[in-house]
């Protein structure tokens, strides 16, 4: 089941909860980098956006298939969404992109 933090709405599925926030205005795409987001070629370090919502989704199964969705607005108005594997890659990112996503370095 998914949680949300700093937010009213709360997903079941990741599914779900990037057709909910697709339909909120989160269309586009951010890909994670080792210390920046990307997103239509633009790069968004730390100080370029804000998370302004945080579902988390833990594997049925297989806790490995536990995931993170991020809604993201970069301080250019974009609005996108980041998916990624819980825990996924933080040993590869700089410090201020770990702590940016809360995302656990050990």
């Amino acid at each position: 089941m998914g949680r949300t933090f700093a937010s009213m709405y709360q997903y079941d599925t990741l599914s779900q909860a990037t057709t909910g926030l697709k339909s909120r205005g989160y269309t586009q795409d951010f890909n994670l980098h080792e210390n920046c987001l990307v997103c239509n070629a633009q790069k968004y370090h730390p100080e370029d956006f804000t998370i302004t919502e945080v579902h988390r989704f833990e594997g049925l199964s297989d806790p490995g298939d536990s995931s993170v969705l991020y809604a993201i607005e970069g301080k250019d108005g974009t609005k996108g969404l980041l998916v990624a594997a819980y825990g996924y890659a933080s040993e590869r990112m700089t410090d201020a992109m770990v702590r940016k996503l809360h995302i656990d370095a050990h």
